[in-house]
């Protein structure tokens, strides 16, 4: 494969993951491997980042796909470890990690991929696995050697050295906290070793696709780790903060009446001519949100970007109130408001009678149904109501008619839908019947909720 497709297909890749690669970068990308050459990989890396990636989010998609259009040299690349067992490996690593030498620690995850992460040992073509190598290895329980070895105290030898307290104890926190970044930086070190070797067994385009951990705006919510809600949370804030000053802007946009008193007393200027109106001002108030969230099994991924998404809501409105449903409809705003950012209710909602009277399927209908008739007073002309769910009925009576009277009664009514358009009409979805009578949008993944926001709200 020659430099320009390996760039070519880099640029691919990216554009799957849902960065934003056009033909300027790919073109300055191309000149950049001119100038520099190929010699040096890490020269090579930096350049190509540079010129191919528009936002710091997308780094880390951009350096695993890097790895696999522009790997090291193909085969094993032991060096001087060659041979090393296990206890020798720990050695060297919390040496490694202990002097920060990163180097070292790469020619080390080389070495452990080679010993421990064969999927097959004897069988190459079965690839290699990075999560395997470093669970075999076990990294983490270093720390505490490599946090003495660099302060002095030992060699490595001795068991937890380094987890006391006392006058210290501030400075061995900080130099705990560095030495856990460097095994982090080791795993991904295994991790980018792995893709390297199994570009030599499988097609680069397939570990592309389902190897490669795209963008944090770009995960689907209904798959979301905790680590990703830690970063959806830094996310949503901003989000929310712009969505609040949208609804509000749409009903400011729109001035009061005449003012007949002020209007008459600035036309006195012009002998009792009232050539310049005065309109009267509206009160200007944050509108009310009513947010109705399936909390059942098939969106259980859901719940945890729903709960972020509450109590991100909550302290922009006026006023919010959180409804949850699975066959039954109940009042779930001091539950969630309470939680811990991000957690998912879905178990605990299956276990709540309020939630579940009719079963512990979804039922749109009823839950609709139960709006109306429990909290339809809280549905008024400043209410925004968003729902938040699949439209998956289970073959029950989806309640168009429940939900046109909700539509009817507030301000305004918006369907946020985890899954793909194109699944709206298939199996058990009632989705595509729900769009026609109010807004549903495909709100998968946070670059989504941004669209929503940004255009939609316009």
């Amino acid at each position: 494969m020659s430099t320009l497709d390996r760039l070519v297909g880099l640029a691919e890749a990216m554009r799957t993951h849902g960065l934003e690669v056009g033909s300027t970068e790919t073109t300055t990308a191309a000149q950049a491997i001119e100038v520099l050459g190929l010699d040096d990989r890490r020269t090579l890396r930096e350049a190509l980042a540079a010129t191919m990636v528009r936002s710091s989010d997308g780094r880390a998609t951009f350096d695993q796909l890097f790895d696999l259009w522009f790997p090291a040299a193909p085969g094993a690349r032991t060096g001087d470890l060659r041979g090393a067992d296990l206890d020798q490996l720990r050695a060297e690593l919390t040496r490694a990690l202990a002097e920060g030498d990163e180097q070292r620690m790469d020619e080390i995850a080389a070495a452990t991929l080679e010993l421990l992460g064969q999927v097959s040992p004897g069988d190459e073509t079965r690839g290699w696995s990075s999560v395997q190598a470093v669970d075999a290895l076990a990294p983490q329980r270093l720390i505490a050697d490599a946090q003495a070895m660099g302060r002095g105290e030992g060699d490595g030898d001795g068991e937890g050295k380094g987890s006391g307290s006392g006058s210290g104890g501030f400075t061995e926190r900080i130099d705990r906290d560095e030495i856990r970044a460097r095994v982090a930086q080791f795993r991904r070190q295994v991790e980018s070793e792995a893709r390297r070797r199994n570009t030599a067994v499988r097609p680069r385009e397939r570990i592309a696709r389902y190897g490669v951990t795209g963008p944090s705006d770009q995960r689907d919510f209904l798959a979301l780790s905790t680590k990703d809600l830690d970063q959806l949370k830094r996310q949503l804030d901003p989000l929310t903060r712009k969505l609040a000053a949208k609804l509000s802007r749409r009903r400011r946009a729109h001035r009061g009446g005449i003012d007949v008193r002020r209007t008459l007393r600035t036309a006195m200027a012009t002998g009792g001519v009232p050539l310049d109106p005065v309109y009267a001002h509206r009160k200007r108030h944050r509108p009310d949100v009513l947010l109705i969230a399936d909390m059942s099994g098939s969106v259980g991924g859901f719940s945890g970007f729903t709960m972020l998404l509450m109590q991100a809501l909550h302290g922009q409105f006026r006023h919010v109130r959180t409804l949850g449903f699975v066959s039954s409809t109940a009042d779930i705003t001091d539950v969630v408001k309470n939680a811990p950012p991000g957690v998912s209710l879905t178990s605990w909602a299956l276990s709540q009678a309020a939630l579940t009277t009719r079963g512990r399927s979804s039922s749109y209908g009823s839950a609709f149904d139960d709006v109306l008739a429990d909290f339809g007073d809280v549905i008024g002309h400043r209410t925004t109501v968003l729902i938040l769910g699949d439209g998956r009925t289970n073959y029950a009576d989806p309640g168009l008619d429940a939900l046109r009277e909700i539509a009817r009664s507030s301000r305004s009514t918006v369907w946020l839908n985890p899954e793909r358009a194109s699944s709206w009409a298939t199996g058990d979805s009632a989705a595509d019947e729900y769009s026609r009578v109010v807004t549903m949008h495909e709100c998968r993944n946070v670059a989504q909720l941004r669209l929503f926001v940004e255009r939609h709200l316009g």
